[in-house]
């Protein structure tokens, strides 16, 4: 069988990653291909006595391999004896088949090199992981799928034909699967070729044929993959196998009314507000409606959705003086950061668990002008008649993205944040990753953007430092965020180290706080010090104080 125009059309597209053959004009390079192909089948099949459909299989699933054998063969086209040089060539030049093999059943040929066996070249060496594919070939799995299995699951082609067999037809007769339902589900869940896994196949039956998800799905391969890997996204969540069944089977038009993609954004959606992932996968379950709501484009009031969510004017009030940086509009993609830079998001997603899923799908903006921040308005101007618009207008997605609505607190934040997007989301990132909650860092950047102008080490080693060191906990920050925008060596460092060379000596018996020690000017600071013992100051400048142009502290 020729390659079918199609395939060759969209392999022709990533031309300059294969073999260049210039000695074939272009208008017969698909006629060379396929008299290449045509002659590794008869290769395969009449000199290695390969069956027919699998010779066939391989050389028709193997570009690459074939633009290769046909630049190795080096000769002009001609179209009266080309397919003769190309037997001549293979007579002399025996093909590695496991190269052809891996390509065909669909691993990448840039990979290939990673599988092939060691100074092995043919299948009479080696013929186990064949005779695999060829079991499974039989049952009805795609020939060009195949590297799908051997990737996650390599021991399935150390399996004998009669073991793969035994174990699908298992599937199929003690289950009432069909054979391209087995296929879905040996695709989506490679691991049961090789391990029992009741509880797995009690949640697909329960599904499938009680049920009767059957009834509801196309029947090919492709579509019960699909339905599969959809299946297999709840058990990556966390879901237990065993526990699926019903609230699946429930709720079935899930996966067949849903691509993978809409499951995926609302899946990563609603982890976004910091809850256990397992929570987000049994809440799509329970309130499917959901994944037919826009959670991307529309834009929200964040006062008027709280009103629309039912909080008092009261409490508005209170969270909008506490956290105003998240006031006015934002886009409805970022609210589960808005919530969480106001510390409400078990409060929504609690409202969202309880019934209430339906407010976010109805919910929008009572006019035009709701929420409209004039002061916000002039300073986007500024920033789009500015020659740096582009790299501010990102960095203002970042506010936006951590929670930071279209407000007068945005842009004068703003403008305090040096860097790049992607370099404030790293020290963002960084942040958090050190154990200081959302809604923290968001309000730290509010009162002192410049923590943000930082590397990520440098704000880990300052956090190290103040909690092991220093032995003070993370709430520090809170009263004190100014601390992590303090040189560590040339400042923090030498500062507490004194301080606490003054304690131990019993030269100073007051406490001083971390502030008092670090955010005092060095006058003021030398003037302590005298008070304490008039030979400090000259012991500091000699022995503590780091000096910028020292190699060391």
């Amino acid at each position: 069988m020729p390659i079918s125009k199609s395939a060759y059309t969209i392999f022709s597209r990533h031309l300059s990653s294969l073999p260049k053959l210039p000695r074939i004009p272009f208008k017969y390079k698909q006629r060379a291909i396929e008299e290449a192909q045509q002659a590794v089948t008869d290769y395969l099949h009449y000199t290695k006595s390969i069956p027919f459909a699998y010779a066939d299989h391989i050389s028709r699933n193997s570009l690459y391999n074939l633009f290769n054998l046909i630049s190795n063969v080096g000769v002009p086209y001609k179209t009266s004896n080309f397919s003769k040089s190309i037997v001549r060539f293979l007579r002399y030049h025996p093909i590695n088949e496991f190269e052809f093999f891996f390509e065909s059943i669909g691993i990448h040929y840039s990979e290939v090199s990673k599988f092939l066996p060691a100074n092995k070249f043919f299948f009479s060496e080696d013929g186990s992981v064949f005779s695999a594919a060829c079991a499974l070939s039989g049952f009805g799995f795609p020939w060009n799928m195949l590297g799908r299995l051997y990737k996650e699951e390599v021991l399935i082609f150390s399996k004998s034909c009669e073991e793969i067999t035994s174990k699908l037809c298992g599937f199929k007769n003690d289950y009432g699967f069909s054979n391209d339902t087995v296929i879905g589900v040996c695709f989506a869940f490679p691991h049961v070729l090789l391990v029992e896994d009741d509880e797995l196949f009690d949640d697909l039956k329960r599904v499938f044929v009680d049920f009767d998800l059957v009834s509801c799905a196309e029947g090919y391969v492709d579509s019960w993959y699909e339905i599969c890997r959809k299946i297999r996204l709840f058990y990556d969540l966390g879901c237990e196998k065993g526990t699926l069944g019903e609230l699946v089977g429930e709720n079935k038009r899930i996966f067949v009314d849903y691509s993978e993609e809409v499951l995926a954004q609302k899946v990563e959606f609603f982890c976004r507000f910091g809850v256990r992932n397992v929570d987000v996968a049994l809440l799509l379950l329970k309130c499917p409606e959901i994944l037919s709501f826009d959670l991307e484009t529309r834009v929200i009031s964040v006062e008027g959705l709280f009103r629309h969510f039912g909080l008092s004017a009261k409490e508005t009030k209170s969270i909008s003086e506490k956290y105003p940086y998240i006031l006015g509009r934002n886009k409805l993609a970022n609210l589960p950061h808005v919530m969480r830079a106001a510390n409400l998001q078990d409060w929504f997603i609690d409202k969202i668990r309880n019934g209430n899923h339906q407010l976010l799908g109805n919910y929008a903006l009572s006019n035009s002008n709701e929420d409209f921040d004039q002061e916000f308005r002039d300073g986007l101007e500024r920033i789009q008649s500015s020659k740096l618009r582009l790299h501010t207008m990102k960095k203002l997605t970042f506010l936006h993205g951590i929670g930071y609505g279209e407000n007068a607190f945005t842009m004068k934040t703003l403008a305090h944040l040096h860097g790049t997007s992607s370099e404030l989301q790293e020290r963002f990132d960084c942040l958090l990753h050190c154990g200081i909650e959302f809604s923290k860092v968001c309000r730290m950047i509010r009162l002192t953007p410049k923590v943000m102008n930082q590397s990520p080490e440098t704000i880990e080693q300052k956090v190290n430092f103040l909690c092991q060191d220093m032995g003070a906990s993370l709430d520090y920050l809170d009263m004190f965020p100014t601390f992590l925008c303090f040189d560590l060596e040339y400042r923090i460092k030498p500062r507490y180290r004194f301080h606490m060379w003054l304690t131990d000596k019993g030269l100073s018996t007051i406490n001083y706080s971390i502030a008092s020690m670090v955010a005092t000017s060095e006058k003021s600071f030398i003037t302590r010090i005298h008070g304490i013992h008039p030979a400090a100051p000259k012991l500091w400048l000699e022995s503590f104080l780091c000096k910028r142009t020292s190699n060391n502290c």
